[in-house]
């Protein structure tokens, strides 16, 4: 079994983006190649089909694979839940909740498992993708690394390491983060890749020379700057970036503990809708859709709206009859209360929520973790193309929500399971369905409902599927490496 560890020199220069390039290059040449991140620190998890946990970034890699998403490929996800509180995830359950600061106490075991997981899992396929996280030269970290060079040397990977010339310092970063490894550490890195370069590659390449001669590592190459739409952890903070508003206005509220933000990757796809992330009063404006998102601490994001005048601002748009979606905690937000009795977030609390929905929300000790299809079982005059239609999803949530009048009910699962409710006038709704917009009948009937609410015209009934479209994607970026990377120079890696 082959394998090659990806690492950086700072959170955000673009592992992820080389390690799934790795990935569909070595699927596409036929080999049986699959990706590998010890520890994830994310809100932006997803739930397989076995119901377990795992962080996205390794369920994108799954798929330039070809495989479905596994536990396995990512061990360890650490979820932040505010109250210097973390949600700790391995092999997909949680193991337990611990305070940030004792995370040295649990970090032995921890290395165990996922060395453990590693030589299980790998011995399955012929190529290994493994992606460090953040910088692989925080020397206060050494001891309780886990993602890093202690992966490399338990896996014995050679290393490429990743940096990204767009923010500036790239020689000095490629070369502090070598100094700061210790010797056997650095012999590991067998080559650097230059990420997110603008210009014209021909006027850099004596600078790449200059560099090798000081690192004594061949720069394998250099990636310039692209726009392909491939789901990225650190993406976040450049989707969330307000934009010029034309067409279908929608405001997703920007939660300080936002999860599972790829919920709306789809969305942004369509023409003549625009998608923005609001964080603040005079952001609002009067959208057209207003969504509240998924929260990994429900109770202190409700709070954190009411303190900045958000929660008002909807109330008020509401009554003049603005269509707003709830998705997880978002959903648990609309109903009449939270009720988090046993402490599950950190604090014993009771909060009231928007009272839009007839429900309420107790927080209880499991978590639940579940794919699910189910159906729109009612509809009214704006959503009437949406009866009938299918959807699926993911569950993952705490808490059970009790709806207290069935005849409001939305979207019902498989088994019968109440997924989504309406209120009376039916222009608020929530769900638990995450992902219920990568469905494209579903995501097409419901933006074209509003749109001819608002006497706009129908949009996009030729949208491509998502699957289809995401795999198109991870082509483009095979391609793009290798027409940019010295791809033998890898292979021989």
């Amino acid at each position: 079994m082959n394998k090659i560890m990806i690492l950086g020199t700072a959170s955000g220069v673009g592992k992820s983006t080389v390690a799934t390039a790795l990935c569909r290059y070595y699927k596409n040449k036929g080999f049986k190649v699959a990706p590998f991140k010890a520890l994830n620190i994310s809100l932006n998890s997803y739930v397989t089909e076995e119901g377990l946990e795992m962080g996205r970034a390794q369920v994108v890699q799954a798929e330039a694979c070809g495989l479905k998403p596994m536990a396995y490929m990512n061990p360890v996800l650490l979820k932040p839940s505010g109250n210097n509180k973390t949600q700790v995830i391995v092999n997909g359950k949680v193991q337990c909740t611990m305070d940030a600061y004792k995370y040295k106490e649990l970090n032995k075991e921890l290395k165990k498992i996922v060395k453990d997981t590693f030589d299980n899992f790998s011995k399955d396929y012929e190529i290994m993708i493994l992606e460090g996280s953040g910088s692989c030269a925080e020397i206060n970290l050494r001891e309780t690394d886990i993602a890093n060079m202690s992966m490399a040397k338990a896996a014995d990977a050679d290393v490429i390491l990743v940096a990204d010339i767009d923010r500036g310092g790239v020689f000095a970063s490629v070369l502090g983060t070598l100094m700061l490894l210790s010797n056997d550490e650095r012999a590991r890195v067998k080559g650097v890749i230059i990420n997110k370069f603008r210009g014209n590659v021909d006027y850099f390449k004596d600078a790449m020379k200059q560099l090798e001669d000081i690192i004594k590592v061949p720069v394998l190459g250099v990636l310039p700057y692209f726009e392909l739409d491939i789901e990225d952890e650190d993406s976040v903070t450049e989707r969330i970036k307000n934009k010029d508003i034309t067409g279908l206005d929608i405001a997703i509220i920007r939660l300080p503990h936002i999860s599972n933000f790829t919920d709306f990757n789809n969305l942004e796809r369509l023409n003549d809708v625009t998608v923005r992330y609001v964080n603040n009063v005079e952001d609002i404006n009067k959208p057209d859709l207003i969504i509240i998102p998924g929260t990994k601490n429900t109770i202190n994001d409700l709070r954190f709206i009411k303190e900045n005048g958000i929660f008002d601002k909807v109330k008020e748009l509401e009554k003049e009859g603005t269509i707003i979606l709830g998705i997880c905690g978002g959903y648990q937000m609309l109903g009449k209360s939270i009720n988090d009795l046993k402490g599950v977030e950190g604090e014993v609390t009771l909060e009231k929520g928007f009272d839009f929905l007839d429900i309420e929300t107790i927080f209880n000790e499991e978590k639940r973790t579940k794919q699910i299809n189910g159906v729109i079982k009612d509809s009214c005059d704006i959503f009437k193309s949406c009866i009938g239609v299918k959807v699926k999803g993911y569950e993952i949530h705490n808490g059970v929500t009790n709806v207290k009048d069935e005849s409001l009910i939305f979207i019902k699962g498989e088994n019968d399971e109440v997924l989504g409710v309406y209120n009376k006038e039916k222009n608020v709704l929530g769900t638990y369905l995450h992902g219920i917009f990568d469905e494209k009948e579903f995501l097409l009937n419901f933006i074209n409902d509003i749109r001819v609410n608002k006497g706009l015209n129908i949009i996009e009934k030729e949208l491509l599927d998502y699957r289809v479209y995401k795999l198109k994607q991870y082509d483009e970026l095979a391609k793009i490496f290798e027409e940019n990377i010295n791809i033998r120079r890898v292979i021989n890696i």
